[in-house]
């Protein structure tokens, strides 16, 4: 799948269905293994937590492990490992087995991008995959990553699938916000909340994958792992293409607000506009603006309104400029004038 994009990949960087180690969350992979082994796993799980954390990689764990262990308790097992080499974990990265639907942001051919959200029309496929016996005798599983990206029709598509889960399948949902998600879908699943990794696990996440990522600056993944609140992902992107340069300047500038140097805002935009800089310095004006809001002396409401308006333009700008490919460098000056102006009021 080369030449088509994922978007939920970065790239250069291993998918979470091509790790294999999975950093913290212990209680969880336990969780889930010993539901297996009494035989009392559930039709569906919910994996909530902030991006980057591993909610993937567990959900493709555990589809791995599904998949290739399909008799519970037939042998004692202290995991949800199973080794790369084997043909279920070859058909997994290959996105080829037979019992696995993945649902997810991908560009229908070669040379397209990925769309905003997934299609409801991909959703549907639920219908025909789960109504068919598994070609291998044990489950079928589906994957949504993410929850977040499913429009309305996709949701409510997904949902019918919950209220009637047919026997021996699996629906595993990944969320970023799954306070956000339909009070209907989440009730109907198991709720798996992950937590943050610390800044050790976070080191420990980034050098398992260290040696598969080209030019990685393996001396700053200390100085990533403190600065990416426990996302791995955040960590690996302050680490590619400059971004704790960026994240660097971007703080730097947004301390001395509503001051604004044309100079540094130049040299900020032309960062932005490489790869990977966009995202990085979304990020770090989204964080900024939420501890604003949040240190706000005496809570007032004007101004809690102003940053929280503010951080929803600065959101709604960086999609806008990531789904149409626009240049870069304008959005910076547009974001820091409105961070100026909600500064200065």
């Amino acid at each position: 799948m080369s030449d088509i994009e994922e978007a939920d990949r970065l790239e250069g960087v291993p998918h979470p269905r091509e790790i294999f180690q999975l950093t913290g969350h212990a209680e969880a992979e336990t969780a889930v293994l010993s539901g297996w082994q009494a035989r009392r796993l559930p039709h569906a799980l919910l994996i909530g937590g902030p991006e980057g954390i591993g909610k993937a990689t567990l959900a493709y764990r555990i589809a791995r492990f599904l998949l290739a262990n399909t008799e519970p308790g037939a042998k004692a097992l202290e995991s949800l490992a199973v080794d790369p080499e084997h043909p279920v974990a070859r058909q997994v990265m290959a996105m080829s087995h037979p019992d696995l639907l993945v649902l997810r942001r991908v560009s229908p051919e070669e040379g397209k991008k990925a769309p905003s959200e997934i299609p409801a029309d991909m959703v549907r496929k639920t219908v025909s995959f789960f109504g068919s016996t598994a070609a291998r005798g044990g489950y079928r599983i589906c994957i949504v990553d993410s929850a977040e990206e499913l429009n309305r029709f996709g949701a409510n598509s997904l949902l019918k699938i919950l209220e009637e889960p047919p026997p021996n399948s699996l629906l595993i949902i990944v969320s970023h916000s799954p306070g956000r998600l339909l009070p209907t879908i989440r009730s109907r699943c198991r709720r798996i909340l992950l937590r943050p990794l610390d800044h050790a696990e976070v080191i420990e996440a980034v050098q398992n994958v260290a040696d598969r990522i080209a030019d990685l600056p393996r001396d700053q993944i200390g100085q990533a792992a403190r600065a990416s609140a426990g996302s791995v992902r955040r960590a690996i992107q302050l680490l590619l293409a400059e971004g704790l340069e960026v994240r660097s300047l971007t703080i730097e500038m947004l301390n001395k607000l509503p001051q604004v140097d044309g100079a540094s805002l130049s040299t900020l935009s032309d960062k932005v506009q490489r790869e990977r800089g966009l995202e990085v310095f979304s990020e770090t004006v989204e964080d900024w603006l939420a501890l604003a809001a949040t240190d706000t002396a005496g809570g007032e409401a004007a101004r809690l309104a102003r940053y929280a308006e503010t951080w929803e333009k600065v959101r709604r700008a960086a999609v806008e400029a990531e789904a149409f490919n626009l240049d870069r460098r304008p959005l910076v000056f547009q974001v820091f004038s409105m961070l100026a102006e909600a500064a200065r009021n």
